[in-house]
């Protein structure tokens, strides 16, 4: 059961957290689905999106769902994250993540990251596996 929705997310995000990447398409139970508008700083040359930045949207994305599930929490920080780049993700599209959280605990959650190209939705150009260390309550 999901205890903050979408708008409620983006409010506490743009107080605590006004610098992340993407808006929040949609939450739902351990879930998160985020697109990020691709501009000319999220370019490498190619014109790619660069790797950093699909790195930091996947983390945003990953922390939108535990969000979700917990709710607003500006203490819940990243204590692991490996990133597979799978193909080069071209910067004439958005990108989206679909994050999934595999366990949440009360000391930590666990998930993975899909990223794909807007203009394929069937190959990820990214996969990420993170995890996130909760505040004790």
């Amino acid at each position: 059961m999901t205890v903050m929705n979408a708008e409620q997310i983006e409010r506490f995000l743009d107080d605590v957290f006004p610098q992340r990447m993407g808006r929040i398409e949609s939450v739902g139970e351990m879930r998160a689905t985020m697109r990020l508008k691709i501009g000319h700083e999220h370019l490498r040359p190619g014109p790619r999106v660069s790797g950093p930045t699909m790195m930091g949207f996947a983390d945003v994305a990953l922390y939108v769902a535990i969000l979700a599930q917990i709710g607003p929490e500006p203490m819940a920080v990243t204590s692991d994250f490996n990133c597979h780049f799978l193909r080069a993700a071209s910067g004439d599209h958005d990108i989206i993540a679909h994050a999934k959280l595999i366990k949440l605990g009360r000391r930590l959650g666990v998930g993975e990251v899909q990223i794909y190209s807007a203009s394929d939705d069937i190959r990820p150009v990214a996969h990420v596996t993170a995890s996130y260390a909760l505040p004790i309550t």
